[in-house]
């Protein structure tokens, strides 16, 4: 099955450059461009990508907000950042606003394919670059983590939902959540892509 991608970005040369590095990958389906978050709200009216590339940095809407607006209304899309800056902060705020991952304009082919291929499986994605960024990073000590709370960990980041880790695990879906939540808590994570973000950079997965 193709993956069914559409790219947003204020500039016409790496779009063009992307769908040149891209059109000939038979697991890619091309589904357009928009240069601003406007016009990428009114094509999402119509059709539906699986995946964006989605510039950070664009007049106007920003990326960072731009992906917070689309998560919101197609919880189902998956976003991956695009950009030239390897800061924390940018990375760190497109992750919050619920990107499944982060890769720099830089990247080759074989990178791109992964990310995407990664998004579409509904798996995080970083860039080495990106990845490194963070680890360096990272002040705070690893959170301690109860067995049980690091068994419901892994489930999550195989992507099971709280009825799925109760019944693997013979717990109540009431208890899943509450150690979801505590997991949320501890490594003070905004949504479960950071999450699963965070817990590796710890060495938890």
């Amino acid at each position: 099955m193709k993956t069914r991608l559409f790219i947003v970005d204020d500039h016409y040369l790496v779009i063009e450059g992307i769908r040149s590095m891209l059109q000939q990958e038979e697991s890619i389906e091309w589904m357009g461009h928009a240069t601003n978050g406007e016009s990428c709200l009114a094509f999402l009216q119509i059709q539906e990508p699986e995946v964006i590339l989605m510039d950070i940095s664009m007049p106007g809407m920003s990326g960072i907000e731009l992906c917070k607006e689309v998560k919101s209304r197609y919880p189902g899309i998956r976003i991956l950042g695009l950009s030239t800056f390897n800061q924390r902060s940018f990375v760190e705020k497109m992750i919050e606003s619920g990107a499944s991952g982060y890769v720099l304009k830089n990247a080759n082919k074989e990178e791109l394919l992964k990310a995407i291929q990664a998004a579409k499986a509904f798996k995080s994605y970083l860039s080495f670059d990106a990845s490194q960024v963070l680890k360096s990073n990272l002040e705070k000590e690893a959170p301690v983590l109860t067995r049980r709370e690091k068994e419901v960990l892994d489930q999550i980041a195989e992507g099971m939902t709280n009825q799925e880790i109760a019944e693997k695990l013979f717990i109540s879906a009431t208890t899943v959540d509450t150690h979801r939540k505590n997991l949320m808590l501890k490594f003070e994570a905004k949504n479960v892509a950071s999450l699963i973000h965070l817990a590796a950079k710890a060495g938890y997965l």
